[in-house]
């Protein structure tokens, strides 16, 4: 009988796993995935940021034309309260100050869509076509 000392015998020693042929597979599949990421193109904005390093803070009251409808319909503009028959001259008054400001509107959930809409009117009327509403 014959002994190997140190190691296996010859017959158990010549069965390997061939690599090779998995490499291959790994490198195709690597090299599929980096063609296929290079022409995916990302959608997005473009953002430009403002030059200046400090944002302004702008009080959103002074530079806007803010008019509140109060769940019993009475309209305030610039915290007075407003006949519904003069909305337009204020509106008018205050754009004249600051042409460039937005008329927004605050109805409250309970107001009539009739007073929202009455405003909205004279707002145009008034000759302010940059109108929004915003929820109270």
């Amino acid at each position: 009988m014959r002994r190997i000392i140190g190691g296996r015998g010859s017959d158990e020693g010549d069965e390997q796993i061939n690599l090779t042929p998995m490499l291959d597979v790994v490198f195709i599949m690597l090299i599929f995935f980096i063609v296929t990421a290079t022409f995916v193109k990302e959608v997005g904005l473009d953002v430009n940021q403002p030059d200046d390093e400090k944002p302004k803070t702008v009080d959103p009251d002074k530079k806007s034309i803010v008019v509140r409808i109060s769940n019993r319909d009475r309209i305030v503009i610039a915290q007075r309260d407003v006949d519904w028959r003069s909305v337009r001259a204020n509106i008018e008054r205050l754009h004249a100050e600051n042409p460039e400001a937005p008329v927004i509107i605050q109805p409250h959930p309970d107001s009539q869509t009739a007073t929202m809409i009455h405003v909205m009117d004279s707002a145009r009327l008034a000759g302010v076509f940059n109108v929004s509403l915003a929820s109270n």
